[in-house]
């Protein structure tokens, strides 16, 4: 059966925050969606929620497969999906109920449009308003994004991979996810559907994006960064006219580190910390305090926590 939009979100061991997130999915005001999860082998209460949720709304659709890492669950997800449109989604997260109607409308309002996003709010692990994604506002209408003068090759982008929508038909043009990505499979796509279309970012915040200390985009940011130039030094590649399989080969060979660090976790929990104390909210001071706890060495936090209690 044919529906207007297939809602793809691969989730691992993601219990605690799952039923807001299909809570928020299913309250959506455009009605025509499929929700399609891919369980990457959960082995916490998520199938059982999983689970139970189908069996309340036959819209939801879940896939299990052995833990293969997001990027897998994505491609098997969008796979599957049978929507004319497919909104991306993390577990964890939440889309307000007019997010995949307003993305809707643009889509279909323009066929020069490849891809949507819209603002993103960043809030903490007890929904603490840390900041809000706006991209860099030169996407306010449909755009060219690419850029070869710019640093990174655009001069805008989604504000989270979470909250972008894309046209199927472009994203199996542009070849989908690449299993190679284990972590930056989203920049990898955008380079490729900017090159077959325009972007716009819809500036209202349609989606919560939530951060714990052990978020891969708070912790792994030396693996970020080398997937950052490597997609960088593939999209130049495609540009001058060249094939990229050789460059991409090399981010097979890049990998979140499986142990957790005291360091990275206090780093996490500086980060959040941070945001915090540059809102002027008096919750930055815990955040740091547990920092000290994780890591007492990590002198940073040591210095934001005097600043707090000296007010």
């Amino acid at each position: 059966m044919r529906v207007k939009i297939s809602a793809v979100m691969g989730v691992f061991n993601g219990a605690a925050g799952l039923p807001g997130t299909l809570d928020s999915i299913l309250a959506q005001t455009e009605r025509d969606f499929e929700l399609i999860v891919v369980d990457d082998g959960s082995s916490d209460e998520t199938p059982e929620i999983l689970r139970r949720y189908a069996a309340e709304d036959d819209r939801i659709r879940v896939i299990t497969q052995q833990n293969g890492g997001l990027t897998r669950a994505l491609i098997a997800g969008c796979a599957a999906a049978r929507g004319a449109f497919i909104a991306r989604h993390d577990a964890g997260d939440r889309s307000l109920p007019e997010r995949l109607a307003k993305q809707h409308t643009l889509l279909t309002g323009n066929r020069d449009l490849a891809f949507v996003s819209s603002w993103t709010e960043l809030v903490g692990p007890e929904d603490e308003s840390l900041m809000t994604a706006k991209g860099t506002g030169r996407a306010r209408e449909p755009v060219a994004i690419l850029d070869a003068r710019e640093r990174w090759g655009v001069i805008d982008g989604p504000a989270h991979h979470g909250s972008v929508m894309f046209s199927r038909d472009a994203y199996e043009r542009a070849g989908g996810y690449r299993a190679e990505f284990y972590v930056g499979q989203d920049w990898d796509l955008w380079y490729r559907l900017a090159a077959l279309g325009k972007f716009q970012m819809i500036e209202e915040v349609l989606y919560i994006a939530r951060l714990t200390p052990n978020d891969l985009s708070v912790t792994a940011k030396d693996q970020q960064e080398r997937i950052a130039t490597i997609t960088r030094a593939a999209l130049d590649a495609r540009l001058r006219g060249e094939d990229d399989s050789a460059i991409i080969a090399r981010a097979a060979a890049i990998r979140p580190r499986t142990k957790r660090s005291r360091y990275r976790r206090a780093a996490g929990l500086y980060f959040i910390g941070e945001a915090l104390r540059r809102n002027g909210d008096s919750r930055a001071a815990r955040y740091f305090t547990r920092a000290i706890a994780a890591s007492p060495f990590y002198w940073r936090a040591w210095l934001r926590w005097v600043q707090t209690r000296l007010g």
